[in-house]
């Protein structure tokens, strides 16, 4: 592969979007790719936005993706999507995570949560949409959301035969946590068409 692929994740502190990134770098690295990262926490302990890069290729040269570049967005958390659209392609992709936090604005009534958010960015590019939280808890762990997020991106960027993802999470989580995160990147796998 010459053309370097970028993909952009953003969500809300505490969602695990740092080790998403990881889990998708790692496989990416192991595909021999060469894979740049970076991350902005913002106020990340505080429920703040969190985003990350990827980006991999035959030969990458900085971690930053710029508007209009973005090959997939992935959103962890609903009302943070919009805020990133600007970043994908026009023939790009956007995986959403149909889930809601609530900001400390909307929390003290000052602000409603947006509503018509995923139907106004379907209408308007490739999106597939799924509650990543309820298939989380399904499988007995809302902390699995993340993984699940990860296995809807790696099918949707066809990525699936690549690498052995289930050694790459055996690798990157702890080891009381492997057996629940690869069914949850089962699960998420399973979500896009």
């Amino acid at each position: 592969m010459s053309e370097v692929k970028n993909i952009l994740l953003c969500g809300v502190g505490g969602q695990g979007i740092i080790l998403a990134s990881k889990i998708l770098a790692t496989g990416l690295i192991k595909a021999g790719y060469d894979v740049k990262m970076s991350e902005v926490h913002g106020m990340a302990q505080r429920g703040g936005s969190v985003t990350t890069q990827v980006r991999y290729g035959e030969k990458v040269y900085s971690p930053i993706i710029g508007k209009g570049q973005a090959d997939v967005l992935v959103s962890f958390e609903t009302m943070e999507t919009p805020k990133w659209l600007d970043f994908v392609k026009p023939n790009g992709k956007v995986v959403i995570n149909a889930y809601e936090i609530p900001s400390a604005t909307i929390l003290s009534g000052a602000a409603e949560y947006p509503q018509g958010v995923i139907e106004d960015i379907s209408s308007k590019i490739n999106t597939t949409v799924f509650k990543a939280a309820e298939l989380a808890e399904n499988l007995g762990n809302i902390k699995t959301m993340n993984v699940i997020v990860v296995g809807a991106l790696v099918k949707a960027m066809g990525l699936v035969e690549m690498v052995d993802w289930n050694e790459v999470i055996k690798e990157t989580v702890k080891e009381k946590f492997v057996d629940i995160n690869i069914k949850a990147f089962e699960i998420g796998i399973n979500q896009v068409q």
